[in-house]
């Protein structure tokens, strides 16, 4: 039994929770075969994906563990690797419960797989090992609430010890391996940003949480957690007994899941649907196949039968149909159902009826009713294109008469939709000048924690991983003699330490302000822009950047895009966005000075890159009786002040060019690039040739 001394204060019952059945399903599954290989919990805020992780933890069996290993290795089975160990086998040991851990945002790398013993080394002059979270977790729960926000190298750390069962140091002349199984569980609000494809195909299960809209539902939610809120330790006595119950059935499903058979035929299911959903490589196969075992052992069957699958199937691959930042993640029932009769029909191939089925569809794909004709541009109404202009873009009202032949005055009315993006691209690195503080990402230079070290500083090292130790002790030997050093050990003073400067890469904001005005509409433009903004999303989702954009039209300028790294919220964004009326230029570069201001509130150390796409021609002051270009000049100026790298792309066309946009350059004290050479096709080798420059 387990001391009550060392049990947790009352929390809220795994079985309280309202609603979220596939959420409880997948954390049982995991619990009863942690080799399924964790659940990835997707949700809005607020949902109790928190609540019912910690909930868990209090169902699982204690555990019997060998009196002081740190690592919590099993009497009858212990870690020969151990570095505690070696360990005899056998023993009844000591029971405690099981462990959750939680890994915050914000740890690091030697806090989470360990790191060399500071303190040891240098007073005793021994290798000893300091162990991390996953050593606390082995044999436990490992919680990490908002993953998509924890630093990559630590996910990637992370999954790969989930996935072999082991933990490896190489670090600080400390050469370590221990055990570590246990079962992970990651929150997101994907709102925050999304977790890149690699990563997400190596969480097991992934649930897509959402507060209910029933009204029952949600009194419910409330009446249950203000009951808990009031008396934590009567509503958890309330619950006891379904809580025992449960803990005792996630017991005997672990105790019977190694002998549920998984027969030929039900593989050939598996394997049959994962290739239905052409999903990449044999994990999805690997998982359905576990979860689809402990799925049986949770209902009490000694096979895995077609229903085990389905559920399997439903949990493990919505996220590994995702293969590009622009996929969203999820299947719909009815497409998994027509996978599952497919494999069906090729288990129990049916002979043929015979029966009509009519005439096979030979109308070619281009001539059928969805294709476009030949005369349309690609309106929504449908109707025809107007002929092009001298530069060849359609002609589109608001167009300035140096612009286009047929030139329409523009109002400032709601404008027009602006046309569909351009085909995205592989975008090439951007890159800010300088040595940056360190925002998480893989971009521009910067000073950070998880880098590799450039040379050692006299500043005081803030905590262990930060020592430089071969400076250090090169520092404190020349002393040790007048200190009284006698045998081993070396005697250091405060003074002596020094600390390691690390230098990595950094995430940044990379910041467009589009002119969306009449002079601006034509399709082309607005496309190629469109299309060079969702490119470098992309590009910023892998390197972990944020992207932002203001548009400005009309009387006006408005922040289409906060900075973000959710490619779908930005597609979304982006697809809403109007174009025509008139060119409030200085609005634009104001409100985006605004929303880098408070970017910079947020996330000090994130450095932007403003790029503002724009003819110059601007129509409205920023200020009642001002000049409209002197006023964009002023708040291209407060920009430079600001420290802002900018660069401006002059998208002025036609015979008659007034060069304003050239101003405006100067003002911000950024390179100027003509619309020749801005295509979808190198947008982004511009920029990164502008703040080259």
């Amino acid at each position: 039994m387990i001391d009550p001394a060392l049990r947790p204060a009352p929390h809220f019952p795994f079985s309280a929770v309202v609603g979220h059945d596939d959420l409880r399903l997948a954390l049982l599954l995991n619990a009863v075969h942690p080799g399924v290989g964790g659940v990835l919990v997707r949700g809005e805020k607020g949902t109790a994906k928190s609540t019912a992780v910690r909930a868990l933890a209090a169902l699982l069996p204690g555990l019997r563990v060998v009196p002081g290993c740190r690592f919590g290795c099993a009497p009858e089975d212990p870690d020969a690797g151990c570095p505690d160990g070696p360990h005899p086998i056998g023993g009844t040991g000591e029971v405690r419960p099981a462990q959750l851990v939680e890994l915050p945002v914000g740890a690091t790398e030697d806090r989470l797989v360990g790191s060399l013993d500071l303190e040891r080394a240098l007073s005793e002059g021994v290798r000893a090992y300091q162990p991390g979270l996953l050593a606390d977790a082995h044999r436990g729960v490992l919680y990490v609430d908002e993953v998509n926000l924890l630093h990559d190298h630590l996910v990637d750390l992370l999954l790969d010890a989930a996935a072999m069962g082991r933990a490896h140091v190489e670090r600080d002349g400390v050469s370590v391996s221990h055990a570590a199984r246990f079962l992970l569980v990651g929150t997101m609000n994907p709102e925050e940003g999304e977790l890149r494809p690699q990563l997400l195909d190596r969480f097991g299960l992934t649930v897509e949480v959402r507060a209910a809209r029933d009204v029952d539902t949600r009194v419910e939610v409330v009446r249950r957690r203000l009951a808990f809120e009031a008396d934590a330790t009567g509503f958890a006595a309330e619950w006891a007994g379904t809580e025992a119950e449960t803990a005792e059935r996630i017991a005997a499903a672990q105790q019977r899941v190694g002998s549920v058979r998984l027969d030929d035929r039900e593989l050939r299911r598996i394997a049959a649907v994962c290739a239905a959903f052409d999903v990449d490589g044999m994990r999805a196969d690997l998982v359905i196949a576990r979860a689809a075992t402990a799925h049986a052992a949770w209902r009490g069957a000694d096979a895995v039968a077609e229903e085990d699958v389905r559920v399997a199937a439903r949990l493990a691959l919505p996220h590994r149909r995702r293969r590009d930042p622009f996929d969203e993640p999820g299947i719909d029932d009815q497409t998994l159902e027509e996978a599952l009769r497919d494999a069906a029909q090729q288990l129990d191939p049916q002979p043929p009826d015979g029966g009509g089925g009519g005439a096979p569809d030979t109308q070619p794909e281009d001539l059928r009713d969805d294709a476009a004709s030949p005369q349309q541009d690609g309106r929504d109404d449908g109707s025809a294109g107007p002929p092009p202009t001298a530069t060849g873009d359609p002609a589109e009202p608001g167009e300035h008469p140096g612009d286009a032949g047929q030139a329409r005055p523009a109002g400032d009315g709601p404008g027009r939709l602006a046309p569909p993006p351009a085909s995205p691209f592989r975008a090439r690195r951007l890159e800010v000048p300088g040595i940056g503080e360190g925002a998480p990402g893989r971009r521009s230079r910067a000073r950070i924690d998880t880098g590799r070290v450039v040379r050692p500083s006299d500043a005081t090292p803030l905590r262990a991983a930060d020592v430089h130790l071969p400076a250090t002790i090169v520092a404190a030997a020349p002393y040790q003699r007048a200190r009284g050093r006698i045998g081993a050990g070396l005697r250091l003073r405060h003074d002596d330490l020094r600390h390691a400067v690390r230098e990595g890469r950094e995430g940044n904001l990379v910041l467009f302000v589009v002119d969306a005005s009449g002079s601006m509409a034509a399709r082309s433009r607005m496309g190629a822009v469109s299309g060079a903004v969702l490119s470098l999303l992309r590009d910023a989702y892998q390197r972990r950047d944020k992207v932002g954009m203001v548009t400005f039209r009309g009387l006006g300028a408005e922040l289409v895009l906060p900075p973000t790294s959710s490619v779908p919220a930005a597609q979304a964004r982006l697809g809403s966005m109007r174009t025509g009326g008139r060119t409030p230029l200085a609005s634009g570069l104001l409100r985006a000075r605004r929303a880098l201001a408070a970017e910079r509130l947020r996330d000090p150390r994130r450095r932007p890159l403003l790029v503002l796409l724009t003819d110059g021609r601007a129509t409205i002051a920023a200020r009642a009786g001002g000049d409209p270009v002197v006023d964009a000049c002023r708040a291209a100026g407060l920009l430079a002040a600001d420290g802002v790298h900018s660069v401006v792309v002059d998208c002025e066309r036609g015979p008659v060019r007034l060069g304003l946009a050239g101003r405006i350059a100067l003002a911000a004290g950024g390179p100027l690039v003509t619309l020749d050479e801005l295509s979808a096709d190198s947008v982004a080798g511009v920029v990164t040739t502008a703040v080259s420059a």
